[in-house]
């Protein structure tokens, strides 16, 4: 079985690989070093943890993709005079994922990662230039699915499911091969002697095989959290990269805080599972969550926050400075806190649920979830925003999306817009008064009974995808003990906080709590977990924003 695949470049090439201006090469020219290049060099290996970017002043180089296992290489990229190397990873510290070689001799500047980095920040023209060649470059890559990455896995398996959405929220490319459907997958199982009862496999680096590793055994293999020095105390540790906690980055970072987000889930949060958000403002046409919150993730990395990949997380409030600690052991000492951990979809309560969460029953609907349902029924169950975006989104794939909700219409509970292109969408079906009560089948969802609550009527279905999108249930488990919750565990904060709320939590100061700050000085919740929050993307980006002026506030009390 071949691994070839053409690089599928987007854009105009003179943005992708844009040539610079002898005046644009001298200001680079001033922060890094003049290097010869002698036909052969390899100049960054795959891997590599410390490499430097380079600019061509005469001569050339390739990019290259080692295949795993062979001495075969497929060229990525082609460096000429005037242009450079680099992508997403020499920004954020992470292992370089292809080879450098020089196949013509010449010289080049060479610039370490911190000064591209001063560059980046500094030069408004060159910033602009390198951010948008490095972040076409990564998608790109994701879009031809080429990297140091392969999944083997299986449309049946929901831990498949669980690291395919992984890795796209983390914009990192891969390959995936599946089980089911390439018929000369087994001879790559073979090299790496693995079986079918071992899916999914994920191939890091063309070495390590990792038998159904948890998304932090990835990011470890993968070296994400390498180039994070967990000894220093930071300004402020924002936990969740949702819209509220990726907004406060961007702000904390561009402000000047040592900014550190630590993300117990997948970038964008809830947001990020929206297939496309339309009332945002300034997006007229729409945007996917996950391009929402990508192009966040690298605005609060170009400025400097550092992004750190954990399984959980749990406050240590006892001491200050506090310490936010995660589950494979780090602890991090932080002066101020931005929770930002958000929601997740309320489960239904049916006796089986869990059997098929990932093999039949999502929690987001994007280009992932939809290529599992081609040509297939669908149902929706949420009457909200979100809901709606899924079925308009959905209604594009299957034959019939079926939207079933308590209520007895959406008027109430979603935007007009959407109400709007449901009634005009002819294969969207709204089943008021109606619930699941019942799921079957083996390893996959296979049919399910739902139940009108006003006929009493109840109804066999053999449909196998179902969408779960029914209100928010806090992430706020982690904070126990240290922050006033309301009954529904949502974080209590400035004017919501009652006196009884600050003489149960010692309410050490002589000021009242600022406006998102919780009972406990110098911690903040913003967003969706958040009592009383507006739960709109627009919302949770401002009190992100907000966040970061009373955290400078409270750094100079």
């Amino acid at each position: 079985m071949s691994l070839t695949r053409e690089v599928k470049f987007t854009g105009p090439p003179a943005l992708v690989f844009p040539t610079l201006t002898e005046t644009q090469m001298a200001r680079v020219a001033a922060r890094g070093d003049v290097r010869e290049l002698r036909e052969g060099d390899v100049l960054i290996e795959p891997g590599d943890t410390s490499f430097s970017f380079f600019l061509i002043r005469a001569g050339e180089l390739h990019t290259v993709w080692p295949m795993p296992n062979t001495n075969a290489e497929n060229l990525v990229s082609v460096t000429a005079p005037g242009q450079f190397t680099g992508e997403v990873n020499l920004l954020v510290g992470r292992p370089a994922l292809f080879r450098v070689r020089v196949t013509k001799p010449g010289e080049a500047i060479e610039v370490s990662r911190p000064n591209v980095i001063a560059l980046v920040q500094g030069d408004a023209e060159l910033g602009e230039i390198l951010m948008r060649a490095f972040t076409l470059r990564r998608a790109g890559l994701v879009r031809s699915e080429i990297g140091d990455v392969a999944l083997v896995g299986s449309l049946h398996s929901k831990d498949t499911l669980r690291i395919r959405e992984f890795l796209r929220r983390n914009a990192y490319p891969f390959a995936y091969l599946d089980l089911d459907r390439d018929p000369d997958v087994q001879g790559f199982m073979e090299t790496f002697h693995f079986g079918a009862d071992d899916v999914p496999v994920v191939i890091c680096r063309g070495q390590a095989a990792l038998r159904n590793p948890s998304n932090q055994e990835i990011a470890s293999c993968l070296g994400f959290n390498e180039s994070i020095s967990l000894e220093q105390v930071r300004d402020v540790v924002i936990v969740g990269a949702g819209p509220s906690g990726l907004a406060a980055a961007v702000y904390g970072a561009s402000e000047g805080l040592d900014v550190l987000v630590v993300e117990t889930g997948s970038p964008g949060g809830q947001a990020g599972s929206s297939s496309r958000i339309e009332n945002y403002l300034g997006f007229p046409n729409g945007i996917s969550g996950e391009e929402l919150a990508a192009r966040a993730y690298a605005q609060a990395e170009k400025f400097g926050a550092q992004m750190l990949t954990a399984t959980s997380a749990r406050l240590r409030c006892d001491r200050s400075p506090y310490v936010v600690e995660t589950s494979d052991g780090a602890s991090i000492s932080t002066r101020s806190i931005v929770i930002a951990t958000g929601v997740q979809y309320r489960k239904l309560d049916v006796p089986n649920l869990a059997q098929f969460e990932g093999a039949g029953i999502y929690y987001g609907a994007t280009e992932i979830e939809r290529s599992l349902c081609v040509d297939e029924d669908v149902v929706i169950v949420g009457g909200a925003n979100s809901a709606g975006q899924a079925a308009v989104f959905l209604s594009q794939s299957p034959k019939k999306v079926h939207v079933l909700i308590r209520g007895d219409g959406l008027a109430s509970t979603m935007s007009r817009y959407l109400v709007r292109r449901i009634e005009e969408t002819p294969n969207i079906v709204l089943h008021p008064h109606t619930e699941i009560v019942q799921l079957d089948g083996s390893d996959h969802l296979e049919s399910m009974l739902w139940r009108n609550n006003q006929t009493g009527v109840t109804e066999e279905h053999g449909i196998r995808h179902v969408f779960l999108m029914t209100g928010g249930v806090p992430n706020s488990g982690w904070l126990e003990g240290c922050v006033a919750l309301d009954s529904k565990g949502f974080v209590k904060t400035g004017p919501e906080l009652s006196p009884e709320d600050l003489s149960a939590a010692r309410w050490p100061l002589l000021r009242p709590p600022y406006l998102f700050e919780s009972s406990l000085p110098r911690v903040f919740a913003v967003g969706d977990i958040r009592s009383q929050s507006v739960k709109r993307v627009a919302s949770a980006v401002g009190e992100g924003s907000i966040a970061i002026s009373f955290v400078h506030q409270v750094m100079r009390e």
